[in-house]
């Protein structure tokens, strides 16, 4: 039987580029919130691997984090308070065979996302 994975990316729509260095938490939010995962986006903006694969990718609902205030302080000025700090995406996982793929287009004021293949 093959088994599904969860993926992400960024894309910085405020510069053109893939937002990459940014801090991604994912959790499990059935039954409670638990920790899964932290990765750091590689400099395409890529998780280097699967968030989850295997046997740990499990029917279920999940949140991830992106903490994207730390990554736009680095490249323009904000103001002390963001409108955005955290983007996060909460979303259900309905085959554990199939892939999913979250990507986030994000910049200091605005965010999208869906899923992707």
């Amino acid at each position: 039987m093959e088994q599904g994975f969860l993926t992400t990316h960024v894309l910085d729509i405020y510069s053109g580029t893939p937002g990459k260095n940014i801090k991604v938490d994912l959790y499990s939010i059935a039954g409670g919130r638990k920790k899964i995962n932290t990765i750091i986006l590689n400099h395409e903006g890529r998780s280097e691997k699967p968030l989850l694969e295997g046997k740990d990718f499990v029917i279920g609902e999940y949140e991830l984090v992106f903490y994207v205030y730390n990554y736009f302080k680095e490249i323009t000025e904000l103001p002390k308070i963001p409108f955005l700090n955290e983007v996060v995406i909460k979303f259900g996982i309905s085959d554990n065979k199939e892939h999913y793929h979250i990507p986030l287009l994000v910049s200091p004021w605005s965010y999208s996302t869906y899923r992707g293949s």
